[in-house]
């Protein structure tokens, strides 16, 4: 069976998170949004454990929330987090802020609820039509056809799609067409550690059983346990951990491993949750990858978006947040140049890869600095330091993570700005021990010297 469509139409394959929204921005101007997805309608299911990592919702995210109206709605769906509980091995438990002021806060929401949200969005829009239970099984680039197989019937279909966008994820189908066209590049790195979710239920009488209002980091070295908070007064929990080794998830093969690993690096964490050992056996462990690829479109037909287009692991929060930013970014490059497709996804394309080259990097930076130097002594200090120096110069200096978390300047910006960071807090944390024993002379010697612009000039 076959069939075509008008110009007007955008034909999008995967409504996942990305999908959705930018199925909501190209309905909003003007244009027809048709969605293919090979999964089941999630609204119609129970989820599943250990199939995803919570979503923390961040600036670049609810920009794109805003811009299809559902910002407020989300906010009022997630729960604020203005820092992280760092946990130590003997129980304490140290508060880190994310920003240099109270309105710089995260907000906790699981991917289910998020999806099911954009997806009540568009479930009266005139201008979307989604088909679930649609699998992409071939794309042609030259013939602009789509193959799709319904998995309830067995159905093929084949239809002619002149502008195609992979919303499709990490393993899409819209990038492996891709990968048969002249000179496109394609790169994957999978980090040594996976993941395991596990859960923090609530309280017996329905509260939470600990600060709900923080991602709580337990930093082991070579692994880490996070827990983010649900409304429901439970805990998602994300083991890291290497696959292989004396450590890892390879060496918890029993329950009594699993028990005692527990007890002696986690010991706080095991009296909270009473099906641990149940929940560890029976949850997949996922694993964790990088994809960089280039070029993201084909003339004016194909394009790639979010994890389809750079997959990066999770340890800056950004990949959601990032694949948000690219509808914007997208929803722009339309609002300058449609209907000029071929140069809407070129430009597009050219403005998205070096700033998400770069968050994909920080995400791996960052992992290491969650896993081994937020309990340091040395790293602590440093980060004591920086927090003064936005205080003491808040028009040239902001921590990288609040220019990655909480602004919405280019990701390669915000890289080339840490760069000179790290070097002004290594020469300032040089032989001491204590935040009263900085030279603060020689700090804003430093600091103009090497950012002498405004926020707003660096931007």
């Amino acid at each position: 069976m076959s069939g075509t469509s008008s110009d007007s139409t955008i034909t999008l394959i995967g409504a996942g998170l990305a999908g959705a929204l930018l199925a909501i921005l190209l309905s909003k101007r003007g244009y027809r949004a048709e969605l293919y997805e090979r999964r089941p309608d999630p609204r119609m299911r129970a989820g599943s454990a250990g199939q995803s990592i919570n979503l923390a919702l961040s600036t670049r995210g609810l920009h794109g929330l805003q811009q299809a109206g559902l910002a407020d709605t989300v906010r009022q769906r997630s729960i604020k987090m203005p820092g992280r509980i760092i946990h130590t091995l003997d129980g304490e438990t140290r508060f880190q802020p994310y920003g240099v002021n109270p309105s710089e806060v995260l907000y906790a929401i699981s991917r289910a609820e998020l999806q099911n949200l954009l997806l009540d969005a568009l479930v009266n829009d005139p201008n979307v039509q989604i088909t679930f239970d649609a699998k992409c099984v071939e794309v042609n680039a030259a013939k602009q056809t789509l193959t799709l197989s319904h998995e309830s019937t067995g159905e093929i279909t084949t239809l002619t799609r002149p502008h195609l966008i992979g919303t499709d994820g990490s393993s899409s189908a819209v990038r492996s067409a891709m990968l048969r066209t002249p000179r496109f590049d394609y790169s994957q790195t999978y980090l040594e550690h996976g993941y395991k979710e596990l859960t923090i239920p609530p309280a017996p009488d329905g509260s939470f059983q600990i600060e709900p209002h923080a991602l709580h980091i337990w930093p082991r070295g070579t692994y880490m346990l996070i827990a983010l908070p649900n409304l429901d007064c439970s805990f998602t929990c994300t083991l890291f951990m290497p696959f292989a080794g004396a450590v890892s998830f390879e060496a918890l093969s029993t329950p009594d491993a699993i028990a005692e690993f527990f007890r002696q690096q986690f010991p706080d964490v095991v009296p909270l949750m009473p099906h641990l050992v149940d929940d560890f056996t029976a949850n997949p462990t996922g694993s964790l990858v990088t994809i960089k690829c280039a070029p993201w479109h084909y003339r004016d037909h194909l394009l790639l978006l979010g994890d389809a287009a750079h997959a990066i692991v999770p340890f800056f929060g950004q990949g959601m947040n990032c694949a948000f930013e690219d509808c914007t970014e997208l929803d722009a490059c339309i609002e300058a140049d449609a209907p000029d497709w071929e140069h809407v996804f070129a430009n597009f394309s050219s403005r998205r890869k070096p700033n998400t080259d770069a968050i994909a990097d920080m995400a791996v930076d960052h992992y290491i600095e969650m896993r081994d130097r937020v309990a340091d002594p040395h790293f602590l200090l440093q980060k004591q330091i920086e927090q003064e120096l936005a205080k003491r110069f808040p028009e040239q200096y902001t921590p990288q993570y609040s220019l990655v978390t909480f602004q919405r300047i280019p990701y390669a910006q915000a890289r080339e700005q840490a760069h000179i960071h790290e070097r002004i807090l290594q020469q300032l944390s040089a032989h001491i021990d204590h935040l009263d024993q900085v030279d603060w002379h020689q700090a804003e010697r430093f600091i103009q010297r090497e950012l002498p612009l405004s926020r707003e000039g660096a931007a």
